[in-house]
């Protein structure tokens, strides 16, 4: 890592400190009354430190599919191989791939947190066999959980919607518990919209678009459910609302500045020829290729309110 840093075109004061702050660590473990020595840590970026993104962000930017065809997805500690179906005979050679950088960057790939998953269009016509086995050794599954959103192999987020409102019902009858100890009603409002409605909508932009009238419809029942017991003062905010409010706030931004790291997936702007009436934006329609493209972020937010 600290090779890496070299290589950057940073301030040798800089990079002298980041080296001391890397130095001279080291780790002891405390159990039943008794404390191990001291040992040397020479491998390790320190979770919870403000270098650590920035860190592992420079030691995994050498990362790179071995294939052309291929792309790899990296944050944090998480690495996704994306291999189009044209592609799979590559897949034992990416799994190759990502072991080797990581043993030779003084890591170790997880096998048993590694595995394999086949996307399918749910709305694909005809018969879609799938290989048997595209990496030997790896386990196939069903769904993922990408960054705290569950997505299954045909692109559904039920099984997402399903966690969360398992998980915002056992919030609710922890403040039906703090509701009989005497928790002012104001109180609970601001409880239940700081952990139950900020957990429904985290990260509502990368799944909401791929979500069902059925998934839709159970979480706006839940906000209804949580308005009538009182746990919400306002009964026009359904939580379609509070998902739009979240898409128009980041689709604001992306184009409203060109440094955005999103600006780049947007087409350039068209060439205005006459007056009309005023539009969310005016850069270029791209191509609708499938349903499920439509319901990516940026494909949707640039067809919304659209009028042709």
């Amino acid at each position: 890592m600290l090779d890496k840093y070299s290589r950057l075109n940073i301030p040798d004061n800089i990079y002298n400190w980041v080296k001391s702050f890397f130095q001279d660590h080291s780790h002891s473990t405390g159990f039943g009354g008794q404390v191990s020595a001291l040992k040397a840590i020479s491998a390790s970026i320190i979770q919870g430190s403000v270098t650590g993104p920035v860190s592992y962000v420079i030691t995994a930017s050498d990362l790179q599919p071995s294939s052309q065809a291929n792309f790899i997805v990296k944050y944090a500690d998480d690495t996704y191989v994306i291999i189009a179906a044209g592609n799979m005979s590559s897949g034992p050679a990416e799994l190759t791939n990502t072991s080797n950088w990581a043993r030779d960057n003084n890591l170790k790939l997880n096998y048993d947190k590694s595995v394999e998953m086949v996307f399918v269009r749910s709305r694909s016509k005809g018969s879609q066999s799938e290989p048997s086995s595209v990496i030997s050794g790896l386990r196939r599954v069903e769904s993922i959980k990408m960054m705290g959103v569950t997505i299954s192999r045909k692109f559904s987020v039920s099984e997402h919607v399903d966690n969360l409102l398992a998980m915002c019902c056992q919030s609710l009858f922890a403040l039906r518990t703090l509701r009989q100890h005497g928790l002012p009603n104001d109180a609970l409002r601001q409880v239940f919209q700081t952990i139950v409605i900020n957990r429904l909508s985290y990260a509502s932009l990368a799944w909401w678009g791929f979500s069902s009238a059925d998934d839709r419809n159970r979480l706006e029942a839940f906000v209804r459910r949580s308005i009538k017991v009182g746990y919400r003062a306002n009964s026009s905010v359904t939580f379609a609302s509070i998902c739009d409010d979240a898409d128009n706030k980041l689709f604001s931004q992306i184009t409203g500045n060109s440094q955005h790291l999103l600006h780049p997936l947007l087409h350039p702007e068209r060439e205005q020829h006459y007056s009309l009436r005023d539009r969310s934006h005016n850069f270029q329609l791209p191509d609708r290729t499938s349903v499920t493209n439509d319901k990516n972020f940026i494909i949707r937010m640039l067809y919304n309110d659209n009028v042709y």
